[in-house]
């Protein structure tokens, strides 16, 4: 199992009232990981697209279980998990990196569609790519 390993830093304006990055920043924080994961791989979505497919979330489930606050460095760990013929899923971790400590863990179910939004087999480059 490959793991693609994304890092950022937590900016003034990710964090709420309390001083903590706000929850739903946590979704772009995914996201910015797994497209690393993707360019990592030579896929671009414009690439993707001129292919005929693209890859949509269909579902995320997060556990927070530590906060973030404005300066801290994160580390994303993002690896395949599973799959089937049209979809599949990733697991995502974020750190603390300073502390190497485990503040969130998201299961992100995605699928391949074609261009009209339709499920389609993972295609093969994807396949081999990461492992599935």
């Amino acid at each position: 199992m490959e793991v693609f390993t994304a890092k950022l830093k937590v900016r003034t304006y990710e964090c709420d009232y309390y001083g903590h990055v706000n929850n739903a920043t946590y979704l772009n924080y995914l996201e910015y990981a797994r497209m690393e994961a993707l360019y990592d791989k030579g896929f671009t979505l414009q690439a993707m697209k001129q292919k005929g497919y693209g890859v949509v979330v269909r579902r995320i489930d997060i556990e927070y279980k530590h906060p973030l606050y404005m300066g801290d460095e994160v580390t994303i760990r993002t690896f395949a998990s599973e799959s089937r013929n049209s979809s599949g899923t990733f697991i995502q971790r974020l750190f603390k990196d300073k502390e190497e400590r485990l503040v969130a863990e998201a299961r992100v179910t995605w699928v391949f569609t074609d261009l009209k939004g339709k499920p389609t087999a993972i295609p093969e480059e994807i396949k081999e790519a990461f492992a599935i």
